[in-house]
């Protein structure tokens, strides 16, 4: 008789590095520009990300591969017209509780597999990430495949505006709930989690609404300002963030440290993500550019 299925599983993380030295001890994975899920199949479907939040409702269209008992980790993504990653198209989504058959035609979202936790009965977690990926791809459900460590594709994913890619060492096992050097994260774009602690009000065609948002991290002292983003939002981006952060307003700055102009304050709630070109020397974020929305972080994860 089998082992009981787990539930729900805390997916294993990624460190942000460099291609490693030994990279003939590694697989190459496209690094998926979505939202991190694990689909738990036994006589039925849950969908569930960090922390147990479950997804079910949110991604319908979403099913159960025709597996009847396995644990799968993978992410959700919205495919743009060239079958590419698009975290804008899947913002669309991400707040939607119970969506419209509208929104569900308008954005679909693809399920992408790429580890198998466990199979009819049998947990997986200690086997290597070689086996469990052999494991997976005979399973024909759709997994893109990994590559050798010393294959050229990091450039490739820079040719086709991927996010990066994870390298993953062969023999690892899968430890739940751990950030573990096993997986490193290799990133074309700087990317970073921000808390949002205010806004700053727009003017000309923005007035009336929001015109910039104030970033933070939390250290040791609280939370500390890190700098503005006022690019890379559509109308309807901030829109949805002035419906968002009206009732979180607050009067005073959240902020340990001092905050250039006049902004309105909000409690920092809400987790967003930017792109950006480097660090200034006073810990500022130079040349933000806004992504979107992480409602699958929580505000005390986003450190310096």
């Amino acid at each position: 008789m089998g082992q009981p299925m787990p539930y729900p599983v805390e997916p294993m993380l990624a460190v942000p590095g460099e291609l490693p030295s030994d990279r003939e001890q590694y697989g190459l994975e496209v690094k998926w520009d979505g939202i991190r899920a694990l689909v738990h199949l036994d006589g039925g479907m849950r969908l569930t990300g960090r922390h147990g939040a479950d997804y079910t409702r949110r991604y319908p269209e979403i099913s159960g591969f025709g597996l009847k008992s396995a644990v799968l980790d993978g992410e959700l993504v919205a495919l743009d017209q060239h079958g590419r990653p698009s975290f804008l198209r899947l913002q669309r989504r991400m707040h939607l509780t119970d969506p419209e058959p509208a929104m569900l035609e308008l954005y679909p979202i693809t399920y992408v597999p790429f580890d198998l936790l466990y199979l009819d009965g049998t947990p997986l977690f200690d086997l290597s990430y070689r086996d469990r990926r052999a494991l997976l791809d005979e399973l024909d459900i759709g997994a893109p495949p990994y590559f050798p460590g010393e294959s050229d594709l990091l450039s490739a994913t820079y040719e086709q505006g991927l996010e990066g890619v994870v390298a993953k060492r062969l023999d690892s096992p899968y430890r739940s709930g751990v950030r573990t050097p096993w997986w490193i994260k290799v990133k074309n774009l700087t990317t970073r989690e921000v808390v949002i602690g205010g806004w700053k009000p727009g003017k000309g065609r923005r007035s009336g609404g929001v015109g910039s948002l104030v970033l933070g991290a939390f250290t040791g002292e609280g939370l500390t300002y890190v700098g503005h983003v006022g690019t890379g939002f559509t109308d309807t981006v901030l829109d949805e963030l002035y419906a968002l952060l009206r009732p979180l307003e607050i009067p005073r700055s959240p902020f340990r440290n001092q905050v250039p102009w006049r902004n309105r304050w909000v409690r920092p709630d809400l987790v967003g993500e930017v792109a950006y070109t480097m660090w200034t020397d006073e810990q500022r974020l130079r040349h933000p550019v806004w992504r979107g929305l992480r409602p699958d972080k929580f505000p005390a994860e986003v450190t310096l």
